[in-house]
């Protein structure tokens, strides 16, 4: 059963803010901070400094399996197994392209939803695009994720577990170009982080703590997307956490933006990127602007121009996204002379512009296309 059949499509502009209400997962150690593993570890009748072996087995040596963790007392593994190591995703499907490097991978959640997460190894990194939601409320039009609805926000653990499972992968050598490790997180799968925004940060501070705490990957290898939530923008800011925001922005001008990304709707395109400048002076980090180009409808020169003013001189970088197809989809990639000159006109107003590859394309894994159809 696809996403779209559990939720109901959206109608056009509709925005779903608030998830339904779900039966929640089960309580995972990725769900607790440190402090909080030792109190449950205690409440199971547990010495405390058994959270931290737990930590080092999961986070360092990527085990979820408490039945082979011998440094613990054989009474205690199924104990504590049961209570800190559900199973929270089931593998449905991996579609592997590029000889082997990037991976897409469909999971079953408890409840019965799907959601999908991609490997993507490159010749100096591995970046893992995971899900924060399964479907999504912010309806893009052009995005499958978006036409299906949201089903439900997903918890922290379910989040890290996607980065984990990545990491297994990579550990074991099973992804080509031998064992690695995951050094990048961008938050570009199904949903809008900043609309789950409690669980995406929990998930933040499991990936960049760390370990035993978490999975030591550096904050700068992070990337958290919004189709621009500015109240949430501001909040992300006071986290303390140096991680990339990137702003889905699509378009320049409110008239079409309000159509392509609905949230405009309520926040327009001038208060996006007040908030965006905000983040950069708190942060110190690069903004990532998206857009992904639509032929004859946001690939226009002048609103190269229009997107060149709007941002020149400031902490930014422009990411220019190809259109990657959807299954009956009216829209399509801009041609390659209008994308040529979409970055002509970027440059000319001094702003950092690269045109994203469409790495996982093939097997609608790349930007817009995850749909989590079984």
């Amino acid at each position: 059963m696809s996403t779209a059949s559990q939720t109901g499509t959206p109608a056009p502009g509709q925005l779903t803010f608030v998830a339904p209400r779900r039966a929640k997962p089960a309580r995972h150690l990725a769900d607790l901070t440190m402090a909080e593993r030792r109190a449950a570890v205690a409440e199971l009748g547990e010495k405390p400094f058994r959270a931290d072996q737990l930590s080092r087995h999961y986070f360092e040596r990527l085990n979820g399996d408490a039945a082979t963790m011998t440094d613990l007392p054989a009474a205690a593994r199924e104990k504590l197994g049961a209570a800190l190591f559900p199973r929270l995703l089931t593998p449905v499907r991996e579609i592997t392209c590029d000889g082997g490097t990037t991976r897409k991978t469909l999971w079953r959640l408890f409840d019965g939803a799907l959601v999908e997460s991609v490997l993507m190894r490159y010749s100096d990194r591995t970046t893992m695009c995971v899900s924060s939601q399964a479907g999504c409320g912010m309806n893009c039009p052009f995005c499958a994720t978006g036409q299906a609805g949201l089903t439900r926000n997903m918890s922290t653990a379910e989040i890290v577990e996607q980065v984990v499972a990545g990491a297994r992968e990579l550990a074991a050598g099973e992804v080509p170009g031998g064992p690695g490790r995951v050094s990048n997180v961008v938050f570009m799968g199904m949903g809008e982080p900043l609309a789950n925004y409690k669980a995406v940060i929990g998930a933040v501070r499991r990936l960049v703590e760390p370990a035993p705490s978490g999975l030591g990957i550096s904050a700068r290898g992070v990337t958290v997307s919004t189709v621009g939530l500015v109240p949430a923008i501001g909040k992300l800011a006071d986290e303390g956490l140096p991680v990339t925001l990137a702003v889905s922005l699509h378009a320049p001008d409110d008239e079409l933006r309000d159509t392509l990304v609905p949230i405009n709707t309520r926040w327009k395109v001038a208060e996006v990127l007040d908030a965006a400048w905000e983040y950069a002076a708190k942060t110190k980090r690069r903004v990532s602007i998206e857009y992904a180009l639509i032929k004859d409808i946001n690939d226009q020169e002048w609103r190269a121009d229009l997107l060149g003013k709007l941002i020149r001189n400031k902490l930014v970088h422009v990411n220019l996204i190809p259109l990657n197809p959807t299954p009956g989809s009216k829209w399509t990639a801009s041609r390659p002379e209008d994308e040529r000159a979409f970055v002509r006109r970027l440059e000319h107003h001094g702003v950092l512009v690269t045109v994203r590859d469409t790495r996982g394309r093939e097997i609608d894994g790349a930007c817009g296309q995850l749909a989590a159809a079984e």
